[in-house]
């Protein structure tokens, strides 16, 4: 069995983010379908799962099923 590293990474509105800090996400603050796609695009290599707030979710659809992105999960709204 191989072992996984990376990072974890939270995306999506800023006053939703602030708690995962404490856990270790690195914060991704976006506001806007536009700013949201931005990040995604621009998340570094090292980040294997992705804390998306529901707003943030719903602007990235397709590209949270190619099989290439990092592991995904839509936090509670």
């Amino acid at each position: 069995m191989t072992r996984r590293e990376g990072t974890v990474a939270a995306l999506g509105s800023p006053s939703q983010l602030e708690g995962y800090r404490l856990a270790g996400a690195a914060l991704y603050p976006a506001a806007g379908a536009a700013d949201v796609r931005a990040v995604w695009d621009g998340l570094p290599d090292t980040v294997c799962v992705v804390l998306l707030t529901p707003d943030a979710a719903a602007q990235l659809g397709i590209e949270l099923t190619d099989p290439a992105s990092p592991l995904t999960v839509v936090l509670p709204s």
